[in-house]
């Protein structure tokens, strides 16, 4: 791992600062970032990069951009595309780069975007709103939110999770067509604010992060027969230390590389908490639950030796890099943290 080299993806806000993606120099073994250069766009909420490892997209006011990754990890800019809606809030692609999907935080848009095989944006190729209204009364919680969607590990369907309506809606994809078929829903508990999905790396089991109820539902997944994805609910862990005293609220979770830790953050607390994951079962174990010297811990990524990982702390802008001691069951704060306007999200990628 040593001689592999690794660039991390910055997004942030731009409306003070900031002006777009920050590239960073990741030092995988000593657990360093190191920032070379910004590449402008306007807010960019959230990045992904493609299963080929040749194009990067993010989210911007305009819409969507692709960009292409050079051999040094810098961007250059191909186009960009409106979403058909209001500005997105993340992005996810299916596993052959042939869709790029957008969830929307403000106005509860799921967009399905055409790509071409050059990584250019190629446009709309389908979208939906969702309607209807939530029970809680908070205004951010009445009304839908789609905060994240996620291709199934067996590519079918396309996870919508909607936050207001206490719901994940699920599609069925239709790839020749370019369609989003209305299929099923996952029903949460009223006033839970489903926040996050995640699945496993063999794809058996799926995650669900609920914000107002500071809760991780694990689910067994499955397509039956009859070609219906099957969600069957195995364990829900807390997210709550019962020895705080403040308001707790998850805001997202990533894997380690080998599948063997979760790691979620709580901007309540301002904390990471660290699970365990028995990878027969799928259950979670918790393993620590720290404190992260930052302001509202917004996005989270974790090193690709697992030993480190580095959280973006969005309200006193700063992105700071941890070393994790699984057997002693701690992480320390590696370093002094980066300073960075408004940091929203992050993705870590290896160099080819």
């Amino acid at each position: 791992m040593g001689k592999d080299r690794y660039v991390a993806y910055v997004g942030t806000y731009t409306h003070e600062n900031s002006l777009g993606i920050h590239i960073y120099d990741v030092d995988v073994e000593n657990g360093k970032l190191t920032e070379r250069k910004m590449v402008p766009i306007s807010n960019s909420s959230d990045v992904i990069v493609s299963h080929s490892g040749k194009f990067l997209y993010s989210i911007a006011d305009e819409g969507v951009e692709a960009f292409h990754i050079l051999e040094d990890g810098d961007l250059e800019e191909i186009n960009k595309e409106w979403i058909g809606g209001m500005r997105g809030c993340y992005l996810e692609l299916d596993k052959d780069d042939r869709f790029l999907f957008v969830a929307g935080y403000h106005d509860a848009r799921v967009s399905m975007m055409r790509l071409n095989p050059d990584g250019s944006i190629a446009g709309i190729a389908d979208g939906v709103f969702h309607k209807g209204m939530g029970r809680c009364i908070a205004e951010r919680h009445s009304r839908p939110h789609v905060l994240c969607v996620k291709v199934t590990p067996d590519q079918k369907f396309l996870c919508a999770v909607d936050g207001g309506l206490d719901h994940v809606k699920i599609y069925k994809l239709d790839y020749n067509g370019g369609q989003l078929i209305n299929h099923d829903i996952l029903r949460c508990p009223l006033e839970s604010a489903p926040r996050a999905i995640r699945f496993s790396r063999d794809g058996k089991f799926a995650y669900l992060l609920c914000e107002l109820t500071n809760a991780i539902h694990v689910y067994r997944y499955h397509v039956l027969e009859n070609d219906n994805p099957e969600f069957d609910l195995i364990q829900t862990v807390t997210t709550i230390d019962p020895k705080e005293d403040e308001i707790c609220s998850g805001t997202t979770m990533e894997f380690s590389a080998d599948g063997r830790y979760l790691f979620c953050t709580d901007a309540g607390i301002n904390a990471v908490l660290i699970y365990e994951v028995n990878i027969e079962t799928g259950e979670l174990t918790l393993l620590c639950n720290n404190r992260i010297g930052g302001e509202f811990p917004k996005a989270i990524a974790v090193f690709p030796d697992g030993r480190h990982f580095m959280c973006l702390n969005h309200d006193n802008n700063t992105i700071g890099v941890f070393s994790v001691n699984y057997e002693g069951k701690y992480f320390l704060m590696h370093g002094k943290p980066a300073e960075v306007e408004t940091p929203n999200c992050v993705y870590i990628h290896k160099l080819p």
